[in-house]
């Protein structure tokens, strides 16, 4: 009995963050339980098709040749765009930052969409000094 508990929490452990990945969606097939004739065709009190799932998160992704340049997310660090290179994000507004020693910052707001993938060009140039 305790390994078949321990089976089934592991288990149930395991498929969490599966589970978090994904989100149901209505997908609509048509009348009944699928494509064609049904003979219970609008005997369900429930609209027809089925729900499939869709990720539940947005991607960015970052195209620049500065690979150790630093990535902060709403003033936070979350690391170097050599390390990162796409981020999962969940949908919703983001102020992001990248920033690399001796050059410009690059600072933008952007709105993450579940399934869609956000392409950031930033364009990190060399800081011109100072002249005393």
């Amino acid at each position: 009995m305790k390994k078949l508990l321990l089976i089934c929490l592991t288990a149930a452990v395991m498929m969490a963050p599966l589970a978090a990945y994904a989100r149901p969606v209505r997908v609509f097939v048509g009348p009944g339980f699928g494509w064609g004739y049904s003979p219970y065709w609008g005997a369900y009190p429930y609209p027809y098709g089925y729900y499939g799932y869709a990720p539940a998160t947005g991607a960015v992704k970052f195209d620049t040749k500065v690979k150790d340049a630093e990535v902060y997310i709403n003033g936070a660090y979350a690391g170097t765009v050599g390390k990162l290179k796409t981020m999962n994000l969940r949908p919703g507004r983001y102020d992001i930052e990248v920033r690399a020693s001796g050059q410009t910052a690059f600072d933008k707001k952007v709105y993450v969409a579940a399934g869609k993938t956000l392409h950031l060009n930033p364009d990190l140039r060399v800081q011109p000094e100072a002249q005393p």
